[in-house]
């Protein structure tokens, strides 16, 4: 998973680097590489999120 997020981080920072203005740049970046992946690591996260809480819960239960 890693090697796809790097390689799409690459591919659009390309982009953002052809882009006309700084803004254009910013934008591109921001709405085609950091939200979607910030997105996607959340969603692909929520089991071992869910795994930790659990395991927390039961190391914290009463004996």
């Amino acid at each position: 998973m890693w090697i796809v997020a790097v390689a799409w981080i690459y591919v659009v920072a390309l982009m953002a680097a052809t882009e006309p203005t700084v803004v254009d740049g910013v934008m591109t970046f921001v709405f085609y590489c950091a939200l979607p992946l910030s997105i996607v690591f959340y969603l692909t996260g929520s089991k071992r999120r869910r795994a930790r809480r659990e395991a927390q819960a039961r190391d914290n239960a009463p004996k």
